[in-house]
């Protein structure tokens, strides 16, 4: 499965990710943002199953607002879920 999020409050606009058939996360890319840490951050997740990177990556805060690249990553897979 392959969806596209649109992201609200961070630097990225969109986040793309395929999602194998077992929930795992095949690839991860982001559109905008912090091109080293976007890229890790999908380096990172490759491989692995869409609820440990929910649970690793909820909440984190990036500069105060209240989200961050990886948090909204971890939206994006809820939503895949």
């Amino acid at each position: 499965m392959t969806i596209n999020y649109l992201t609200s409050g961070v630097c990225s606009r969109q986040i793309s990710i395929e999602i194998s058939d077992d929930n795992v996360i095949e690839s991860v890319k982001f559109l905008g943002g912090c091109n080293g840490n976007t890229q890790g951050i999908s380096a990172l997740v490759k491989g692995m199953d869409v609820e440990e990177a929910i649970e690793r990556l909820e909440g984190i805060d990036c500069g105060g607002r209240g989200t961050s690249c990886p948090d909204q990553l971890a939206n994006a897979l809820k939503q895949a879920l």
